[in-house]
């Protein structure tokens, strides 16, 4: 069973009605005071026949939903009406800042059998480490309850994102990715030290690196999948590179089609902002068959090379020789994520002219939670 989800209320005190989440929390607001063991809530008396839940299990962990389980003594079933859950932040555990000593907010759900489902998108977010206790309940005739001691605390850490919600973000992307650009390099920037290290150290290789936590929080391929970052928007008016870049006034270019060609697999990895008008697509580039295309089928939405709103590779059919035309989505700003090494023999490497924008930069940038363009109705 699931626990229904209903709006807040944070202003007048309620009842729990049977079956159903009373005042849940907003992010940050502890659902539930604990002191020791104990329930503090004023109107709920405490029974010692009362059964504590014991050898608590977590399982069918998402991004924003997991099952809870615990042992329970058959010969006081009958007597549990309700079971009260008190969920957790880890971060946050200590914090009642914004409890109000009337207002009764953990979650209330009536007994059932178990395992029971918990699910709310305002108070469960990706990859985010939370700590759950219950008790078990007993409805008075006054409407009261009394209630058993509470149980052991357990953590847990919500999941990714998963391809369902992939999906969701890749059709919101779709929507304003704009026509599609002629363009033939994609270009990596940094500074000058580190094309030094990779020509010194490196075999004179470019060597794929973790990524970072930049874009949607509950992203798969964040602080997991190793890689090359490039990029290949063009000016609209060159149709060229740009010559600014936050990232270093170094650039290697490298052919199109050396890193994208019918022999690479294309997949679709998020869509983000940073609380300003542009938006983000970070897409993957991974050879068939090699270490970053096995982690990408996994979890990531596949593209078709040809066919798709950000980035296509199709035959040049009015030259008629086999050549390859490359095209970029012109509203949206492609990070390409490189899964293999890349030899620096392969391209050129070169000074740009312009400046080193660092406002600019994506490195671990936070997605905006308010845009309505690239959220989802899930954990931000």
């Amino acid at each position: 069973m699931e626990i229904p989800r209903l709006g807040h209320n944070l202003t007048s005190p309620m009842s729990p009605c049977e079956g159903m989440i009373k005042n849940l929390s907003l992010d940050g607001i502890q659902l539930c005071e604990r002191e020791g063991n104990k329930s503090q809530d004023s109107g709920i008396v405490e029974m010692e026949e009362l059964p504590v839940p014991q050898n608590i299990k977590i399982s069918n962990i998402t991004c924003d939903s997991f099952k809870i389980c615990w042992d329970m003594e058959p010969r006081v079933k009958e007597r549990i009406t309700h079971y009260f859950i008190d969920l957790n932040k880890k971060e946050n555990k200590n914090s009642n800042k914004f409890k109000h000593k009337d207002v009764p907010t953990k979650l209330v759900a009536k007994a059932v059998p178990l395992p029971m489902t918990v699910r709310g998108h305002w108070f469960l977010s990706p990859r985010t480490e939370y700590t759950v206790a219950v008790q078990t309940a007993s409805k008075q005739t006054d409407g009261d309850y009394a209630v058993s001691e509470w149980s052991e605390i357990i953590e847990f850490t919500t999941a990714d994102y998963s391809t369902v919600h992939l999906t969701q973000l890749l059709e919101k992307a779709e929507v304003i990715a704009g026509r599609m650009l002629r363009f033939s390099v994609f270009y990596r920037n940094q500074n000058k030290e580190y094309f030094d290290q990779a020509r010194e150290v490196h075999g004179n290789r470019m060597l794929p690196a973790v990524k970072d936590n930049s874009g949607s929080h509950g992203s798969p391929i964040s602080g997991k999948l190793e890689g090359l970052y490039f990029s290949c928007n063009t000016e609209f008016n060159t149709g060229k590179p740009p010559q600014d870049s936050p990232y270093g006034r170094t650039r290697f270019e490298i052919q199109a089609e050396t890193l994208f060609n019918p022999k690479t697999n294309l997949y679709f990895g998020d869509f983000y902002c940073m609380y300003t008008a542009y938006h983000y697509v970070i897409l993957v580039l991974a050879p068939q068959g090699s270490p970053g295309d096995d982690f990408c089928k996994a979890r990531l939405q596949a593209l078709d090379v040809t066919n798709n709103h950000f980035l296509t590779c199709t035959l040049d059919e009015e030259a008629g020789d086999g050549a390859l035309v490359f095209r970029h989505a012109q509203d949206v700003i492609l990070e390409v994520i490189y899964t293999d090494p890349v030899d620096l023999a392969l391209g050129t490497v070169a000074e740009i002219s312009g400046h080193q924008l660092m406002s600019l930069s994506t490195v671990n940038a936070k997605k905006d939670p308010s845009c309505k363009t690239c959220n989802i109705s899930v954990g931000r």
